[in-house]
């Protein structure tokens, strides 16, 4: 039967069924004409179809001309050009159809379609204001029961994207006021937008209210708790899940990787690969990226033999992800190899080759690649860019990266948030903060990088006035802000100033991370203050990141400076994986609190679990040794940290092995290997030989000691202040008086000692003959009080000279005394003191520990004395 002796009815048939199949724009266009020529080209159930066929065939200009020839359009026409329009990215020319519709004509699907589309575009804000606009349209024309949940869960989508928790409350609402909370299509998206808002309370009450949650609300869930909790919350919620899909499986492997948790990680791809699911692309990504981050070559060339096996190729995705792999693997002959080997490359491919080359810190290597991908026509992306700008981020291609920068303001890509915060980093680690801070004015579009980049500018170059003006300024702050402002304030001595931030942080109900607390617990280490620092570590442990090795090697530290060891060593004992910090920190609790032969026995468990020790490790085992005077021992570690572990003395470990000698008595052999020391001794040195000098009455040798000292540090006190004392101890008092009279001439003071106690969530200071405390009289009478009983021992003789008449009103003196009068008799008391203790006072407060049966705990400026029953943890060698 011919086109023409069909009847209507069949060639309607048969054109719709050819618009149906029709794939090619050159087949459609043929078809069109066949319509035309058919006489039927006046029917507006083939012309919608038309439209729709020309659509999928990418014709849309085609179909909009179509479409402004009908003269009889219907809903279904407008519905398919503004789908048509919307499904090309023409979200303008989409809006100006929609606005041109009739009002009588628009129907719950050209809602949708609009609402979906200005989300899809990236213009949520545009989604919202559409579906309000639906809202007063249906309320005037009482057409309440035309609501479609469709357009609900649209809007919940784009509700998700701006992250607005009011507004998702409402949407809420409304849903329960239409009757379409039990939809399933309406419950997944609650859980979705609660999720996406942060609102996991939320998300979790609409969860817990679903008879059977769907596949879809479970893996919501698992990606809700792994942003919000982190990835082992999440794990909880993936285990109770009666099945599971390649999402929750890859959301899980994801996590796990992105939270650096590799062996994790690759755990759960055997997992998945046990219970049978195949591995897809994103699979291996997130696998590979793991491998990369805990540098496991075995299990990556594991994968890469997996991959040619079940794939048979590499595309330029999962060739990018080895590149990487190997690169992060100290393998750049293989990464090298895997590139030249694919045969497509595209802009992550060459970027990720870029940025593992200059991880050798092989720059002109990495700029050479950027050139040829120039050459090979690849298109530069904002990733790329940032990528080289960031090669260029020293003073060795400072240039380069100049020309670069001019680059990208040539061909407009400055005003890219990535490139332009890798300008301001550039600019910064060059050491240009000024031009850092014009980048940063000039960029259209900021981030949380772009100010924190700018905040960390500003601290590396000392200016924590603006990095902290910049920080109040930043518009919207997220945890990595915080921690950046936090860690600036650490790391520039400013202690107070950082648990102050941490305390504001807390009172914006920001959610704290694990680099929060180990930031944070080290500012209360460094102020030494327990009550503050046992706080933060509650915080910690009721967000769960305790067990955090680097935050549980915070607590060690932040213990054992407050000089509670035995807190110290349970934490450190807790540690489920022990990393070399967590080993150094303990070292270093036990070398200041006076336990040498533990910081011994550490050091040899560390050795015995094959971690190998650094230059901090010797440090704490010579300090160790020292303070025991351990001098075999503490030659055979000093000897082995070059000859079996390949580690060169710096000046702290001269320090200590000078500290050592000198203690023990041995001068000449502490003054010989300074002598012999490759370098030139810093003050560290000749401090510690100079107090070596005063413990044995060495006044010939502390003079060159002195000497060489000031000379280095012709402004501190320290040096004439020890001379002076040496001088007074063997009774050469013209010398006294000599230095005394140099110092003055030289405008030089002596630091004042203080000590201080904390009581009653208040720190007291006490300085030597204080008058100024409230209550002076009452700590005096005490302090007369205990001495009485301490010269009843029969134990006491005072050390007292006439160059230290005040020795009796020392101010660690006073501060214990007060202790005994504010402080509970079952409470340990615990001082802390500016300078090195003297040996009067050293000898008062031991014999206060027996006759008042208390624990005395006092941190000088040298180490912990841990006072017990007439003993000093010290072992009176300090």
């Amino acid at each position: 039967m011919g086109l023409y002796e069909m009847s209507y009815m069949q060639l309607s048939q048969k054109f719709y069924d050819a618009f149906k199949l029709c794939g090619s724009p050159a087949m459609a266009r043929k078809l069109h004409c066949q319509l035309i020529l058919s006489g039927l080209d006046a029917s507006l159930f083939l012309l919608n179809n038309l439209l729709h066929m020309y659509s999928n065939c990418g014709l849309v200009d085609d179909a909009f001309h179509v479409f402004r020839e009908i003269s009889h359009a219907n809903v279904f026409t407008w519905n398919t050009m503004l789908h048509a329009l919307v499904g090309s990215g023409r979200m303008r020319e989409a809006e100006n159809l929609f606005d041109e519709m009739p009002l009588r004509v628009r129907d719950s699907i050209s809602w949708t379609t609009m609402i979906s589309g200005y989300c899809q575009d990236g213009l949520p804000a545009h989604s919202i204001r559409t579906f309000m606009s639906m809202l007063r349209d249906r309320d005037s024309n009482n057409q309440i029961q035309n609501y479609d949940p469709f357009n609900y869960t649209c809007t919940m989508k784009a509700c998700g994207c701006l992250a607005s928790t009011s507004l998702a409350l409402q949407l809420h609402a409304h849903v329960i006021k239409l009757h379409f909370g039990t939809q399933t299509c309406i419950q997944n998206s609650l859980v979705d937008m609660y999720i996406k808002c942060r609102s996991i309370g939320l998300a979790e009450a609409v969860f817990h209210d679903i008879e059977s949650p769907s596949l879809f609300c479970w893996n919501s869930m698992i990606y809700g708790y792994s942003q919000l909790y982190g990835p082992y919350e999440a794990l909880n919620v993936f285990i109770r899940m009666p099945e599971r899909d390649h999402v929750s499986w890859n959301t899980m492997i994801s996590m796990f990787s992105q939270h650096g948790l590799g062996v994790r990680c690759l755990g759960m791809f055997v997992e998945m690969c046990n219970v049978g699911l195949r591995p897809n692309f994103m699979t291996y990504g997130s696998v590979l990226s793991a491998c990369a981050s805990i540098s496991d070559l075995e299990w990556g060339t594991h994968l890469h033999a997996r991959i040619l096996r079940m794939e048979h190729r590499l595309d330029a995705f999962l060739g990018s992800g080895l590149i990487d792999m190997y690169a992060k693997c100290r393998c750049l002959g293989l990464a090298r190899r895997v590139f030249d080997n694919l045969g497509e490359r595209n802009q992550i491919s060459w970027t990720c080759m870029i940025a593992g080359v200059a991880q050798f810190g092989l720059g002109e290597d990495a700029l050479a690649l950027f050139n040829q991908m120039r050459q090979a026509s690849v298109v530069l992306d904002d990733f790329t860019l940032a990528t080289v700008l960031g090669v260029c981020s020293s003073q060795n291609y400072a240039a380069t990266g100049e020309l670069l920068h001019g680059y990208t303001i040539k061909s407009g890509m400055d005003s890219s948030v990535p490139v332009g915060n890798a300008i301001i980093t550039l600019y910064a680690k060059c050491g240009d903060t000024e031009k850092a801070s014009l980048a940063f004015r000039l960029l259209p579009l900021r981030d949380t990088i772009s100010w924190t980049a700018m905040i960390t500018a500003l601290s590396q170059n000392g200016d924590i006035g603006r990095a902290r003006e910049c920080f109040n300024m930043m518009p919207g702050r997220n945890v990595v802000t915080w921690n950046s402002m936090l860690s600036t304030y650490i790391q520039h001595g400013f202690s107070e100033e950082g648990v102050k931030l941490y305390v504001l942080m807390r009172s914006q109900e920001v959610r704290p991370d694990w680099i929060t607390f180990a930031t944070s617990i080290r500012a209360c280490a460094d102020l030494a203050v327990i009550k503050l620092g046992t706080q933060v570590v509650s915080h910690a442990i009721k967000f769960g990141l305790s067990s955090d090795v680097s935050v549980a090697n915070s607590i060690v530290t932040m213990y054992s400076r407050c000089g509670q060891i035995k807190e110290a060593q349970k934490v450190f004992d807790l540690i489920h994986v022990k990393n070399l910090i967590s080993w150094n920190a303990i070292m270093a609790a036990f070398a200041q609190n006076g336990f040498g032969k533990k910081v011994i026995e550490a050091f040899e468990d560390m050795l015995r679990t094959e971690c190998k020790p650094d230059h901090i490790s010797y440090v704490a085992i010579l300090s160790g040794c020292s303070h025991m005077g351990l001098v075999v021992e503490g030659k055979h570690y000093f000897d082995t940290m070059t000859q079996v572990f390949g580690i060169s003395p710096t000046n702290e470990h001269f320090a200590c092995m000078v500290d050592l000698l000198g203690r023990a008595g041995l001068l000449d052999q502490a003054k010989n290997l300074i002598d012999g020391m490759p370098f030139k001794p810093n003050a560290t040195v000749w401090s510690a030989l100079l107090g070596a000098c005063r413990i044995h009455h060495d006044s010939r040798l502390a003079e060159t000691a002195a000497k060489q000292l000031m000379e280095l540090n012709a402004e501190d006190s320290g040096g004439y202040v020890l001379l002076a004392n040496i001088y007074a101890e063997t009774g050469e008092l013209e010398n006294v008086a000599d230095m005394r009279m140099l110092m003055k001439t030289k405008g030089i003071r002596k630091s004042p000692g203080c000590s201080w106690i904390e009581v009653n969530n208040r720190v007291h200071v006490f300085s030597v003959d204080d008058t100024s405390h409230p209550q002076i009289k009452e700590i005096y009478m005490k302090l007369e009080e205990m001495m009485k009983k301490i010269e009843d021992t029969g134990r006491y003789v005072s050390v007292a000279t006439s160059a230290h008449r005040s020795q009796k009103y020392h101010s660690e003196k006073l501060a214990f005394a007060f202790g005994l009068l504010s402080l509970p008799s079952w409470k340990p008391i615990h001082v802390m003191k500016n300078l090195r203790v003297c040996n009067d006072c050293h000898l008062v407060i031991k014999l206060l520990s027996l006759v008042t049966s208390r624990e005395l705990i006092m941190r000088d400026g040298y180490r912990f004395h841990h006072f017990k029953d007439g003993f000093c943890s010290c072992g009176d060698y300090w």
